[in-house]
């Protein structure tokens, strides 16, 4: 073996010899009888490194050739949610055969990392446009215009039905002991219904709402939560009451109602809850009142009311100062 080694790297030499002497490939092919594609391969070797010795490698050598890896990367690119397995069985039938943890791996030296999706709301062709709309139209508008905007919307928030992703540290064969396990219990446990508005200056009124929510109970939480507060709220004579449209908030009997008081509302186009800034609250609010571990219906009611008063009027500012990058978002991604 030793003395097949050295004969190797005299061949080699003497190809770099011959190519310094201004032969090309085909002439050195043929004085040595060698493959053209062999010799260049050397004379390549040589040009990039200096010298035609072995290299030090890090380990054995990779399964995954360069052509494969381009496969990965267009495959995934093209369909995001291809699995490692479909990967895996791809990259067989061109007779590559690596395990699904290889081709996670490369994947990610190429900057592809298997991350949970992000949920958004299913959006029509009708929806996008509608967005698309909303946000050209009011992406000029003064920040005047938000500062005096009342946000509002509804949440159910639940007593043990928080769905976060929890991670513990154990060992092999432990996962279903107690410590290692978090409790389910069957609907949340219980939950209540909440309404909150808020607006630049802070959080305004908060309301838990009782039965089945209708037309006139919707009625009576703006009766009561939000004429007598908006002096509280430092909203101008002009200021706009954005509300979604739900049906409640869009029958005959609410528009009415809503145009006897005299509260302007802000057009709001279907299927765009992201573009409500009390969506970031709401997270707030859960996050808050599941840490303090409520154990019954009443807890979660109290403790809802108790951290909703506890938003910092600086949350609701930065909120809306930030709105109109939001606006340019929406436009970008058209």
């Amino acid at each position: 073996m030793p003395r097949s080694k050295e004969i190797q790297n005299q061949m080699r030499k003497r190809i770099i010899e011959l190519y310094q002497f201004g032969k090309g490939y085909k002439a050195i092919s043929k004085a040595l009888g060698l493959q053209r594609t062999t010799v260049r391969a050397i004379i390549h070797k040589w040009r990039k490194h200096g010298t035609v010795e072995n290299l030090p490698r890090s380990g054995r050598p990779t399964k995954i050739t360069p052509r494969a890896q381009r496969q990965l990367i267009q495959e995934v690119t093209k369909d995001p949610t291809t699995t490692s397995k479909e990967l895996q069985a791809s990259l067989a039938s061109v007779k590559v055969s690596v395990h699904d943890s290889t081709i996670r791996k490369r994947l990610g030296k190429n900057g592809l990392h298997g991350r949970v999706p992000r949920r958004k709301p299913l959006l029509s062709k009708k929806n996008i446009k509608a967005r698309l709309s909303f946000a050209r139209k009011h992406l000029d508008d003064p920040q005047d215009f938000w500062d005096n905007t009342l946000w509002t919307d509804e949440t159910k928030v639940e007593l043990f039905g928080r769905c976060v992703s929890h991670y513990v540290w154990c060992k092999s064969n432990t996962a279903f002991q107690k410590k290692n396990i978090i409790p389910t219990v069957k609907y949340g446990g219980g939950s209540v219904m909440v309404w909150g508005c808020f607006a630049a200056s802070g959080p305004g009124r908060h309301a838990v709402i009782s039965g089945t929510m209708n037309s006139a109970v919707y009625q009576n939480i703006l009766k009561e939560n939000v004429r007598p507060f908006v002096c509280d709220l430092k909203l101008k004579r002009t200021w706009v009451l954005q509300q979604d449209n739900d049906p409640k908030h869009t029958s005959k009997s609410t528009s009415e109602w809503l145009k006897k008081n005299k509260m302007k509302t802000l057009e709001w186009p279907s299927q765009i809850p992201d573009l409500n800034p009390i969506e970031m609250l709401w997270h707030d609010l859960k996050k808050a009142v599941h840490a303090r571990k409520p154990s019954n219906v009443a807890d979660l009611q109290q403790f809802c009311k108790d951290e909703w008063a506890k938003i910092p009027p600086q949350r609701c500012g930065r909120l809306m100062a930030s709105y109109r990058k939001c606006l340019i978002a929406v436009v970008a991604a058209k």
